[in-house]
């Protein structure tokens, strides 16, 4: 280089909204064990929220911190507002957006390449803490809004303690699994998915489904109705789950 001479730095050029879209379609997560809104809208979702973020250079942390500020919003109206049809979609559309970031953040982190173990740990801990307060909500709702017999707030006890329970057993077989061999993280669509049909048939246990049955809170009826069908659903899915996983994990040693 000759004096005076000025250096060109070249610089990767950064990805459109749509290239974005398309890159993170080809490096999503298995489907494998995936409800049906959880795999078919709120992934998709979640993609297109990634490709913004990207686009606005957010991190992933920051994601999961909008993420938090929607989904904590959506359960403290259901725990103060008077349940009307209008409190009822706008707690609904929260729970929604905060759900669709909750898989943003990840897509995200792969897509820059800068997934990490805090960021895996954070996200981990923000879930923890939105299962261990959403039948709380629920419970704090139909006590100051829900004319119910008080056995009725065995409901949501009782629902709190299958979510728990789930949330824990599926967190714990995750990481034993990842202990006795290889996470291969991201896989090409298709690979490792399970059928639609299956997608469908434990859509009761789907969080995404849940964000959706509380727009029936307008509906003090139909919402305590929908609300108990999917806590036995929940159990039943949980009583044959937890001896399924049981044998998985006794193969590993």
């Amino acid at each position: 280089m000759t004096p005076g001479e000025s250096m060109t730095i070249t610089r990767p050029r950064k990805m459109s909204y749509r290239e974005a879209i398309g890159e993170l379609v080809h490096a999503q997560k298995t489907s494998k064990g995936a409800p049906a809104y959880s795999r078919f809208v709120n992934r998709p979702l979640g993609r297109r929220f990634a490709a913004a973020a990207y686009r606005l250079n957010a991190t992933p942390n920051q994601v999961t911190g909008v993420s938090a500020a929607f989904t904590f919003s959506g359960l403290a109206m259901v725990a103060l507002a008077d349940p009307n049809w209008v409190s009822a979609i706008a707690v609904a559309l929260l729970l929604v957006v905060g759900y669709g970031l909750d898989a943003a953040d990840g897509q995200l982190s792969r897509l820059q390449g800068s997934g990490s173990a805090a960021g895996e740990w954070l996200d981990h801990v923000v879930d923890a803490v939105k299962m261990g307060s959403l039948h709380l909500v629920v419970l704090i709702c139909w006590y100051r809004f829900f004319d119910l017999d008080t056995w009725w707030l065995l409901v949501p006890l009782a629902f709190q303690v299958v979510a728990a329970t789930q949330f824990f057993a599926v967190i714990l077989t995750d990481q034993l699994r990842r202990m006795h061999r290889a996470d291969p993280g991201t896989i090409r669509a298709g690979q490792g998915s399970s059928s639609g049909w299956y997608s469908l048939a434990v859509i009761p246990t789907d969080y995404g489904l849940m964000c959706l049955v509380f727009a029936l809170l307008g509906w003090n009826t139909g919402f305590v109705l929908v609300y108990t069908l999917l806590l036995l659903a929940n159990t039943a899915f949980l009583a044959l789950a937890l001896p399924k996983w049981f044998r998985e994990v006794n193969l590993l040693g």
